[in-house]
């Protein structure tokens, strides 16, 4: 489901960010979070400990995936992710030129000890399991898993989850895809794991896997834009809590805080919603499978 490099450049990422100014409210005091909202001096840059005073670091993976980031850049200010990115880092009073984008492999974002980031925003599904090593902002978008093929794969016709049983599937490791193969589908042959997305979607061009699993919206890019036949099987069913992605903090992190009330915000006054429909677009209808 599941990326990131280079210093920041303007052109991109300011129009983004002069187009989420027009959208923000002239009163940013409203916060879900207890503590102070991010317009107050707690959550101003020169009072934030961030790795750089008056800097903001922020985390991805590389390669940067299609549509959370655009061209394999970051800094742009395209794709969903990276928007996103950047609206947090204006609510809490970072221009463009006082961000810092930093390469982080998925697995070492979440593994326990010390980061190199402030934040790291790469698909990162909330889970019990990985808060015991990290923090989560709050959730900045709600997601599904996908099954994905080609056509002519045995499974390009599957309805449902018995009709993936005997299905060899893939995918990223240390993800919630991988996840909701072994939880969800539950096949008879254990899923194979990849590095990344690519390895991935190449053992399914070259028919190492029958299908792979990925998050809705890379799935609706892959088989639209990747991939010669690309098909979507479908959607998965959501199991307990709905999924959700969060921006990924050190463990015990000063600036938890901060970061979750600029999300909290973003998603209070629309601005998530405009980045999502801008960036997302036409992700919503794929079959469910039961």
């Amino acid at each position: 489901m599941v990326s990131r490099n280079t210093l920041i450049t303007t052109g991109g990422a300011a129009l983004v960010l002069a187009a989420l100014a027009a959208c923000a409210p002239a009163d940013e005091t409203t916060a879900s979070t207890p503590s102070a909202s991010a317009s107050t001096n707690a959550c101003a840059p020169e009072t934030l400990q961030t790795k750089t005073a008056g800097k903001l670091t922020i985390g991805t993976d590389n390669p940067a995936y299609e549509p959370w980031f655009s061209d394999n850049k970051p800094s742009n200010g395209k794709g969903f992710e990276s928007a996103v990115a950047y609206a947090v880092a204006q609510r809490l009073g970072y221009s463009t030129e006082n961000v810092t984008w930093i390469s982080v492999t998925f697995n070492n974002a979440i593994a326990p000890g010390p980061k190199a980031y402030d934040f790291d925003i790469n698909e990162f599904s909330i889970t019990d399991e990985r808060r015991q090593a990290v923090d989560f902002s709050s959730p900045y978008y709600l997601v599904k898993q996908t099954v994905i093929t080609v056509k002519g794969s045995k499974i390009a016709g599957a309805k449902s989850l018995a009709d993936l049983k005997n299905a060899k599937l893939g995918a990223q490791v240390g993800t919630t895809s991988y996840q909701a193969i072994t939880d969800v589908i539950k096949p008879a042959t254990d899923p194979q794991v990849f590095n990344n997305n690519d390895d991935a979607k190449a053992a399914l061009v070259n028919k190492t896997v029958d299908g792979i699993v990925v998050d809705l919206p890379t799935a609706f890019y892959m088989t639209g834009a990747e991939l010669d036949n690309g098909i979507i099987v479908g959607q998965l069913a959501s199991v307990g809590t709905p999924e959700q992605f969060g921006l990924v903090l050190d463990k015990g992190s000063s600036l938890t805080t901060c970061v979750s009330t600029a999300v909290d915000q973003l998603r209070q006054d629309g601005t998530l919603a405009v980045l999502e429909k801008q960036w997302l677009a036409g992700t919503g209808g794929a079959p469910e499978l039961s």
